[in-house]
């Protein structure tokens, strides 16, 4: 899973970075409006995971991770110029954006458009990309209209298929809409996402307040696809600079932190991204892998390795629970009658544990 995040100069983007990666990037206001970025990996705090490795105590234990990338150089009027090769090659390899946004006072910090207006700052980004989206649709529907000319007979259909789903994006974004607020079948949202449009990715909304500063989320409303969060930036990446957990405790409760932002983040995230995870074990290896929700006990083999997928015949699926109950030992939870042998087409559920049984 990989998040972008993205926001006007001076919003604080590289300051959650921070936070949310325990880099120690500089922060000074900065506005050079050129492509800049940082990329950082971290693991997913799992409890679970932590205790399945504590009963199996094996060589290794690994997270499912999140790869983090700090976009800058985006600002007010990117959609009118265009967007440069490099900076549409990192927006689109992203799952989805945090979209950081200023909602703190500090005269020592100017901001670009001269006063804090948090509602106003998330449209403008957002505006921009319903713009470059909208230029994309029109481009492409040109070039079906160009193809219709041609007179293609067998690929007359798709042709037609294609114009009007086109057709309805460019009317999403003539509203001056994004496209994540549009109903799609499943194919049709198979065939969007080939295309990269940026307003059609998920969206975590941070607004990053200081000390007894409002909370611009309640001004919000429900929106599709997007998730909000508000938090103090400076203060969550001076805890993320902390070594020691018993400071870190410390300093949550002083200031009525439940979670670092670092969790709580990646919650909305995998929440936004419909991500669960489920767990493999052994003596040399216990590890989280992450899949969507819905996913099948054969995509679980494949997000494990091809081979799984390619030679799978059954899978041994455990409940996290039910080996708690059990008391962590496997042979109490066959005892029980609570391992289950499973098909392909098994949906997977958060906290299973798996073992695929396969043959090449």
């Amino acid at each position: 899973m990989r998040l972008g995040i993205i926001g006007l100069p001076n919003s604080g983007k590289t300051t959650l970075f921070n936070a949310l990666t325990g880099s120690n990037y500089p922060t000074e206001p900065f506005s050079s409006g050129q492509l800049e970025v940082h990329t950082a990996v971290v693991s997913v705090p799992d409890e679970r995971l932590e205790h399945i490795s504590r009963v199996y105590q094996p060589k290794k234990t690994t997270h499912a991770t999140v790869t983090y990338t700090d976009i800058g150089g985006l600002d007010k009027g990117i959609g009118e110029g265009g967007l440069s090769g490099p900076m549409r090659n990192e927006l689109a390899q992203v799952d989805a954006f945090v979209h950081v946004v200023r909602a703190f006072e500090d005269n020592s910090v100017l901001h670009t458009l001269d006063t804090i207006d948090p509602i106003r700052d998330l449209g403008v980004i957002e505006s921009e990309f319903v713009l470059l989206d909208l230029i994309a649709v029109e481009n492409r529907l040109a070039r079906l209209e160009e193809e219709r000319k041609k007179g293609k007979t067998d690929a007359r259909q798709q042709n037609a298929l294609e114009t009007a789903l086109m057709e309805r994006l460019r009317a999403q974004l003539e509203a001056e809409q994004p496209l994540r607020g549009l109903d799609f079948a499943p194919d049709e949202l198979r065939f969007v996402r080939g295309y990269g449009f940026l307003t059609l990715k998920p969206v975590l909304i941070i607004f990053n307040s200081g000390s007894g500063d409002a909370d611009p989320a309640r001004d919000l409303g429900a929106q599709q696809r997007t998730r909000t969060l508000t938090l103090q930036g400076k203060l969550e990446a001076e805890i993320a600079q902390l070594d020691d957990p018993g400071d870190v405790a410390l300093f949550l409760a002083e200031y009525q932190i439940e979670r670092p932002s670092r969790e709580r983040v990646l919650q909305l995230s995998y929440d936004l991204l419909g991500i669960h995870s489920f767990f493999t074990y052994g003596d040399d290896e216990v590890r989280a892998w992450p899949l969507r929700k819905g996913g099948t006990a054969l995509e679980a083999a494949g997000t494990i390795h091809t081979d799984l997928a390619r030679g799978f015949i059954r899978a041994e699926v455990v409940a996290y629970e039910d080996f708690v109950a059990a008391g962590g030992s496997m042979a109490e939870v066959k005892a029980r009658g609570k391992m289950r042998l499973e098909g392909r087409d098994y949906v997977v559920r958060d906290g299973d544990i798996i073992t695929v049984r396969f043959a090449i």
